[in-house]
Order: C-alpha cells, then sequence, then structure tokens
C-alpha cells in the first residue's frame, strides 16, 4: 500500500480507517507512521493546527484506540484491530486474573486500581493518586499489554480560555472507553489466532516489509 500525504485532520483519520493501525512516529518499517505521511507544514505549523493538535480530535471522533502500543510506540488502532492486539498482548487474561496467577508486575498494580476505579483520569491526576518512580513505565507497560489507552489530550489554557503549552494525555481502561464493544468481543478469539490476524493484516500493508520486522513491530 501506498501511503498519501496527510494535510488535515480529516485524511489522518480517513488514513487510520483504511490500514486499521498507523504508528505515530517513525519505527523500522520506512514509511508506516503518521509522522512520515504529515505534510512537513502540518508538523509545527507557525500558524494554526496541525499534526499535534489533529491527536486528540481524532481519537474521541474516530472512536479509535490509541496508545504506547507497538514496543513502547504510539500507535493508532481502529477498534477491531485493537480487539484482535488487546487479547493478543493480554494473553487472554484481564488484569484481575493476572493477579490470581501471580503475573500481574506489583508496581503497576495501584496506577491500574486507581484507573479502574476513576475510570478516567489526566496523566497528572493519575500521577497524584498513584505516584512511582516507575509511573511511565508501568503506564506504558499497561498500554502495550492492552490494559490502558489514551482516550483525548487536553490542554493547559490561559485565563482567556487559550489552551497553551502541551496537551496532557487523559488514561482510560478499554473497558471504560469502549464499554460493551470490547468486553463482549475482546476474547473471541484464541491469543494465537489474533497475533496472526493482525500479521496478516501487517503483511497486506507492508509487502515489501518482511515477516521478521512485522513481528517485531507487534512485540
Amino acid at each position: 500500500m501506498r501511503f498519501p500525504e496527510i494535510r488535515s485532520m480529516k485524511e489522518l483519520a480517513a488514513l487510520i480507517a483504511d490500514t486499521g493501525l498507523l504508528p505515530a512516529f517513525k519505527n523500522e518499517i520506512p514509511g508506516f507512521s503518521a509522522e512520515e505521511c504529515v505534510a512537513p507544514e502540518f508538523w509545527f505549523p507557525p500558524e494554526g493546527e496541525g499534526f499535534w493538535e489533529w491527536k486528540g480530535p481524532v481519537i474521541r471522533e474516530s472512536g479509535c484506540a490509541y496508545g504506547k502500543f507497538l514496543r513502547g510506540r504510539a500507535c493508532f488502532m481502529t477498534l477491531p484491530v485493537y480487539l484482535e492486539f488487546a487479547n493478543y498482548r493480554r494473553d487472554g487474561y484481564d488484569y484481575d486474573a493476572l493477579c490470581d496467577d501471580g503475573l500481574a508486575r506489583g508496581r503497576d498494580a495501584e496506577i491500574f486500581k486507581n484507573l479502574r476505579e476513576h475510570g478516567s483520569l489526566l496523566s497528572r491526576e493519575l500521577k497524584r493518586l498513584a505516584p512511582s518512580r516507575y509511573f511511565e513505565d508501568s503506564i506504558t507497560w499497561l498500554q502495550m499489554h492492552g490494559y490502558a489507552v489514551i482516550s483525548n489530550f487536553e490542554y493547559p489554557r490561559t485565563r482567556d480560555g487559550r489552551p497553551y503549552g502541551w496537551g496532557l494525555a487523559r488514561y482510560e481502561t478499554p473497558e471504560f472507553r469502549f464499554g460493551a464493544d470490547f468486553t463482549e468481543n475482546v476474547y473471541r478469539h484464541e491469543p494465537e489466532e489474533s497475533a496472526e490476524l493482525l500479521l496478516e493484516r501487517l503483511k497486506r500493508l507492508l509487502p515489501d516489509a518482511g515477516e521478521d520486522p512485522l513481528r517485531r513491530l507487534l512485540g
């Protein structure tokens, strides 16, 4: 597949819908990222909005999943693709079962507990509730293993209401974000089958990439 140049938020959303998954930034597969598809003038535009401002609205309005899914690197995924990804990376376990079998990392548990209890939290709120020097590692692990997603980026505002600075990530569990669409479908396949479905999708999208790099990308 030849990926088109992106010059608008609408075009970014359309490419995510067409591919099913789109890494946000450069990776070992040349050309397979929003970073490489977005026209340079829309990466850090001197005026108006660009990729950084598009991310939140695309996540909200398209209903896609977003997070550091692929080896700690951010990626957009449509819900059908994310269902397969979460099932594969969870290896059939919900978080409670992971804890019951002694497979959960202790330093992640408090972060997940607060996220599940509150439903939706900005990064600074989650850090305040579960302070840990391992926070970034833990929240990345939870995203990579299908237990957390980013549902929006929210900007601090000046007194007159103007946004400024970098957007703050809002985290949710996929169960909270997608509801029954997630809970009733995430375990419908064996994890190995989900992995193969993801790999086959990537092979169709990237026929020249080679199987080993695609497997490494999935983690």
